[in-house]
């Protein structure tokens, strides 16, 4: 089995128990190699906020229908942004070492860019604790995006889900992250 072997090779020391230069080892990680849940009890509680974003490329026509609401499920991109909610307060329960956090907000955007054939996502997710945000809200981007496409797929099965990223974090030990660059690369 690949991941076996890649994980049985930490233990001499390969990608995974090596610290690179200028890199911190995988948190996620023992010393065996075999994952863990991180400690995070010790850490200090700060304000932690995430900015995800995503982008969902389809026909043009396939975008009008989701403009003037005629697609046969309903409102997509009002669904698309409770679908994002939900996943950023449900993101423990889907990646299984990620800690369960207390959210204090979470806000989802969706912005069709009919000139491009697309709709751009930002899920920004705010709370006060001891880890950071950034998996809820990649988690909340994703969903969303992973909605636009369940909504439509009837009409348009060339749709792509591209671009999901970290735009920004700020907070904890690490400090803030600003994506260099937040054009979608579609």
């Amino acid at each position: 089995m690949q991941v076996a072997g890649e994980l049985s090779g930490a233990r001499r020391g390969n990608r995974f128990g090596v610290r690179m230069p200028g890199r911190a080892r995988l948190s996620h990680l023992d010393a065996a190699g075999r994952a863990r849940m991180v400690d995070v009890g010790d850490k200090p509680v700060t304000m932690r906020v995430a900015v995800a974003g995503a982008s969902v490329r389809m026909r043009p026509a396939t975008l009008r229908m989701i403009a003037t609401g005629a697609l046969p499920k309903g409102d997509v991109l009002a669904v698309a942004r409770l679908a994002g909610i939900t996943a950023a307060k449900r993101t423990a329960d889907l990646i299984p070492l990620c800690h369960p956090l207390q959210l204090s907000h979470v806000d989802v955007q969706l912005t069709p860019q009919t000139g491009r054939g697309r709709v751009d996502i930002e899920a920004s997710v705010r709370l006060e604790g001891r880890t950071g945000a950034e998996m809820e809200a990649l988690t909340a981007a994703s969903v969303a995006a992973l909605t636009i496409y369940d909504m439509c797929k009837a009409v348009d099965r060339d749709i792509e889900i591209t671009a999901v990223r970290l735009l920004r974090k700020e907070g904890g030990k690490s400090g803030t992250y600003v994506r260099r660059t937040t054009r979608s690369r579609v």
